[in-house]
């Protein structure tokens, strides 16, 4: 197995599923972490890794889903619920801009009462006052929340949203694309093909999009790779993804509860995300779920970027993981694991490259 993996990876061809799985349960870590460092040291020559200054602004906890793994959502009765009001906002995306961050995370819960004329106004003002950030708002989850309390269909919610401001779409609510699995953590979001099809949709509207897994919960090995294969074949069919982005979940303040996946899972899953995905460019690090060590191994494994210094984090931070890093501090991180560090837009254009 080890020398048919081996040589398919170097001619360039797709592995199976049979072998994805042999790699995910039994092979060595480091053989694994080797063959993914080969394809990233193929895909990026140089050497570089990029991170993007941003700030994740949630505009609401008010979410009807109530995932058994999140630790952020609340009821809308609830006296700690809240909707950030446009001068909050404002507030945020002017201390972004001053702290040069080119990209806008706006993630919130699903709101039933938030429909499409709430975020064109946002969104349009938004535009109007910061025309270089980024906005790389919403997720397939919300987007279909907001067609369905606007009775819109999806094509032509996304359509409007684009046209008010949304410039590109990030890959949250993706967790583990089995419905199986979903029904389990999260029986009142979308299925996996719903969440495909918003993606598909992005695409066909030349938005650039990136994807995501959560894996640690409750899923299987075979989930893990099932996943992966589906992010592949979207992309093959036309997909926008720019990036992808494994993490593990957080158990912390949760209903689901549990444990986390080891960083030794975490490598491998990194690992096997970049021997798989050959047609997505990036394999993004998550140290906000692993610090800053783990990241710096993951660099290793496959990925090469760090994501987002991440002015402001509350999502994952309500499962009591709060890790946090400033913009010289990821210089130091990218340079102390032995690469060269570059600030990017969110569209991966470098636009800062620093010394090594």
């Amino acid at each position: 197995m080890i020398e048919s993996i081996r040589k398919k990876i170097e001619a360039g061809e797709g592995i199976d599923r049979q072998e994805a799985l042999w790699l995910l349960e039994e092979a060595d870590l480091l053989f694994a972490g080797r063959l993914a460092d080969d394809i990233r040291r193929r895909l990026h020559p140089e050497d570089i890794v990029t991170f993007v200054v941003d700030r994740n602004v949630n505009y609401t906890n008010i979410c009807e889903a109530k995932c058994s793994f999140c630790a952020f959502y609340r009821d809308s009765s609830a006296p700690d619920g809240y909707v950030l009001s446009d001068e909050v906002i404002f507030e945020k995306i002017d201390e972004l801009v001053r702290q040069g961050g080119t990209q806008l995370l706006m993630q919130g819960g699903l709101h039933p009462g938030l429909d499409i004329v709430f975020f064109e106004r946002l969104f349009r003002e938004i535009k109007k006052r910061y025309p270089s950030v980024q906005n790389h708002s919403l997720s397939p989850p919300e987007i279909v929340q907001i067609a369905a309390v606007s009775g819109l269909g999806t094509a032509e919610t996304l359509s409007r949203l684009k046209n008010a401001g949304l410039d590109s779409i990030p890959g949250g609510g993706a967790e583990i694309l089995v419905d199986s699995v979903r029904r389990e953590i999260s029986p009142k979001k979308i299925g996996w093909e719903e969440w495909a099809g918003v993606m598909r949709e992005a695409a066909r509207l030349s938005m650039p999009t990136t994807a995501t897994m959560m894996f640690g919960s409750r899923e299987r090995p075979e989930d893990i790779v099932e996943h992966l294969f589906r992010i592949r074949q979207l992309q093959a069919g036309g997909g926008s993804f720019t990036a992808f982005i494994p993490w593990t979940y957080q158990p912390g303040n949760t209903e689901l509860g549990g444990q986390t996946a080891t960083a030794a899972e975490y490598l491998k899953v990194v690992a096997l995300s970049r021997i798989l995905l050959d047609n997505i460019r990036n394999i993004q690090a998550s140290w906000v779920t692993q610090g800053a060590k783990i990241a710096q191994i993951a660099l290793h494994f496959g990925a090469n970027d760090l994501g987002g210094t991440m002015l402001e984090e509350n999502v994952v931070a309500a499962a009591g993981c709060s890790f946090r890093i400033a913009r010289e501090q990821m210089i130091h991180l990218v340079r102390d694991a032995g690469f060269r560090p570059a600030r990017r837009t969110t569209l991966y254009d470098n636009v800062e490259k620093y010394d090594r």
